[in-house]
Parts: structure tokens; C-alpha cells; sequence
């Protein structure tokens, strides 16, 4: 059989396959897109505004959460940055940072089991504060922040 005229045939059918099940409604590829995403927050041009839009503007200091940083980056297209939580029940950790164009630069879910640790690349616009937000089961939200010196500009700098 002609190779070409093989892969043309397990081609169509694959295709005609996938089509079936998307028509019956069997696969739902919405669900891989972030489409329950806080568009708010994530647009949001203050720190005070996304904080208020992901629900953390009444959060309390804690110190069970800890964020690893350098004082000084050279780069802000490049800010390395590790966050570990402490905190029994987290959820989420949400990673802003206050000088941005759009101050919420992460939002991550963690899975029952899931170690609460992230470890980032983040853009920074100038030296600002950096903060951590942890969400927990019960709904309540803690933070932890830190200063980041930038010495040379990463969102358009």
C-alpha cells in the first residue's frame, strides 16, 4: 500500500473519530482552557484593585509563609523567586507584585497531597514590593511580602 495514501487514511479517521466524540459531547476541551480565570485581578492596574478583585484585600501577615528571593536582580525580565507555605489547608498561592502595569503576576491551585511550593520567573517593571498570598480551605487569606531591588527595567524597560 502507498504510504502516503496510509497516513492520509489513519489521517481522516482520526479526525472523523475526534469529531464524533466532540459532536456526542464525550470530550469538553473548555475544561483544559482557563476559562474560570479572575479576569479582574489578573487586569486589574493597582495593587489595591487586584487584591480587592481576588479577594485578599483583608489579608493578615503571616509567617508561616516564606518567600526566597535575592535582594537585588540585574534583571527584571528575569526575577527568580521560590514561595513555600506552612499553612495547614492552603489552596492557592497568588504571587503580586506591587510596581507592575498588572500587579497579579501568578495565581496557582494546589491539589489535596500538592507540596505548597512554586518557584518563578517573574517580570518585574522596577524595584517594588513582592507579595504572597495564601488562601486556605477556610477561605481565609494570609500574605507574607518582601522588597526586590531591580536594577534594570523587565516590562518595557
Amino acid at each position: 500500500m502507498n504510504p502516503l495514501r496510509r497516513t492520509l487514511l489513519q489521517s481522516a479517521g482520526a479526525g472523523s473519530a475526534l469529531g464524533l466524540l466532540l459532536a456526542a459531547g464525550l470530550l469538553k476541551p473548555t475544561r483544559v482552557l482557563a476559562a474560570d480565570w479572575n479576569r479582574p485581578a489578573f487586569t486589574a492596574t493597582n495593587l489595591g484593585d487586584a487584591l480587592k478583585a481576588y479577594g485578599a484585600a483583608a489579608s493578615v501577615e503571616h509567617r508561616d509563609i516564606v518567600i526566597n528571593a535575592a535582594e537585588i536582580s540585574e534583571n527584571g525580565a528575569q526575577v527568580p523567586v521560590e514561595i513555600i507555605s506552612n499553612l495547614p489547608g492552603y489552596q492557592t498561592i497568588a504571587v503580586f507584585v506591587e510596581k507592575n502595569p498588572m500587579p497579579l503576576a501568578a495565581s496557582l491551585s494546589f491539589a489535596n497531597g500538592a507540596v505548597p511550593y512554586v518557584r518563578l520567573q517573574l517580570k518585574m517593571a522596577e524595584s517594588s514590593r513582592l507579595r504572597a498570598v495564601v488562601r486556605t480551605a477556610d477561605g481565609k487569606t494570609y500574605h507574607a511580602s518582601r522588597e526586590i531591588k531591580v536594577t534594570l527595567g523587565g516590562c518595557g524597560g
